[in-house]
């Protein structure tokens, strides 16, 4: 059973999320936005044993506190191969648009489409490539739930109109999401919690026929 817990964090009001096995207490942290010491204070408070950090994208939001949570675990870092570049610049990851220039040391793991991230023996993450937001935004899905990052939103979808974005890819991308089942919970980069039956029936930007 994956254990889930759901941190809003920064200025961006970024959603983090802390997914561990309950039975093992293995566990990742996806999306280290800000406020390293809210995310670890979860990861003491829960016993959890946290040797990957997943990143569904490479702006800055959603990576603020990943030189300090990865000091803090020892994780090894992952990110989808086309955002790699954004850990390392400033520029890329778009932290010197908001005054606050940071970079991070790259990342440990590439991943592709396809990869399966194992979060302990009998729980793994299959790594979905979703661009639009940024060339390599991916989502991370784990038996009936979908981290969608800044691809997929409650009744709306991430930016294209970023360096990188691309408002096809996005289209492109969230028609790949529907393929899932309805039930498929969503935890998004930002906002609210939702699900794909919610998002094919009220989403305008999934409803545009």
């Amino acid at each position: 059973m994956l254990k889930i817990v759901k941190l809003v964090v920064g200025p961006m009001a970024s959603n983090c999320y802390v997914a561990w096995d309950e039975n093992t207490k293995e566990g990742v942290i996806i999306d280290p936005g800000y406020e390293d010491r809210r995310i670890m204070q979860v990861v003491q408070d829960n016993g959890v044993k946290v040797d990957k950090i997943l990143l569904t994208h490479g702006h800055f939001d959603h990576i603020g506190a990943l030189n300090a949570v990865r000091e803090a675990t020892g994780a090894k870092v992952y990110i989808y191969k086309d955002d790699a570049p954004m850990l390392t610049s400033a520029g890329m990851n778009l932290s010197t648009m908001v005054g606050q220039p940071m970079t991070c040391e790259p990342a440990d793991v590439i991943v592709v489409e396809g990869d399966t991230i194992p979060v302990s023996d009998t729980i793994a993450m299959k790594v979905v490539h979703t661009p639009g937001h940024t060339p390599g935004s991916c989502c991370f899905v784990v038996d009936d739930i979908i981290f969608s990052g800044d691809t997929l939103f409650e009744g709306s979808i991430g930016r294209t109109d970023f360096p990188g974005g691309s408002y096809g890819d996005m289209m492109a991308s969230l028609d790949k999401l529907m393929t899932c089942d309805n039930d498929m919970k969503v935890l998004p980069g930002h906002g609210d919690n939702t699900d794909i039956a919610f998002e094919r029936a009220r989403n305008p930007f999934i409803n545009r026929g």
